[in-house]
């Protein structure tokens, strides 16, 4: 299956993406971002707010030891997160349904740039002042009767859609 190491894959090239969890309650839901984040080489995952941090039992069940590939810092705020990104050049794209945001099947990523996507907590969604903060939105189109997805559900959605425009091409 040729796979990597932990070793080969700190030193892989990266997707340009850095992916920000804003309060993200469920452990599994956190393991879970890890290992799309692994599976797609993400550059790091940001963990804010009440978002737990490794080392959990928890997050390591869905994880299955991405947590160890997978760079990964915390912040107290995904505002802080947001303006540390920011400052390093980073295109900030929260994934909420707000007007004026930008349908998932639109969005083109630009070659050279680095970007980072934030999703929100469970039930409140991306905090409004981290919405504010970022550059623009990502919104995933949804033709049922509901308007929300779990949160790695989208996550896995978004990650997917910056690796085939970026990496996988």
């Amino acid at each position: 299956m040729q796979r990597l190491s932990v070793e080969e894959f700190r030193e892989a090239e990266k997707l340009p993406l850095v992916v920000v969890l804003d309060d993200v309650r469920s452990m599994h839901n956190v393991g879970s971002v890890f290992r799309t984040g692994d599976a797609f080489r993400v550059e790091a995952v940001y963990l804010c707010g009440i978002t737990s941090t490794p080392p959990m039992a928890e997050i390591h069940k869905t994880a299955l030891g991405a947590e160890d590939s997978v760079r990964w810092e915390y912040f107290p705020t995904a505002v802080e997160a947001v303006e540390r990104l920011h400052q390093e050049g980073y295109t900030v794209l929260s994934v909420e349904q707000v007007e004026h945001s930008t349908k998932l099947q639109r969005f083109r990523a630009e070659a050279g740039r680095r970007y980072a996507v934030v999703l929100g907590n469970e039930v409140k969604g991306v905090h409004q002042e981290v919405v504010d903060a970022s550059d623009g939105c990502l919104e995933i189109p949804q033709l049922g009767t509901k308007h929300s997805m779990n949160v790695s559900v989208t996550a896995g959605i978004v990650i997917y859609k910056f690796a085939e425009q970026l990496l996988l091409t």
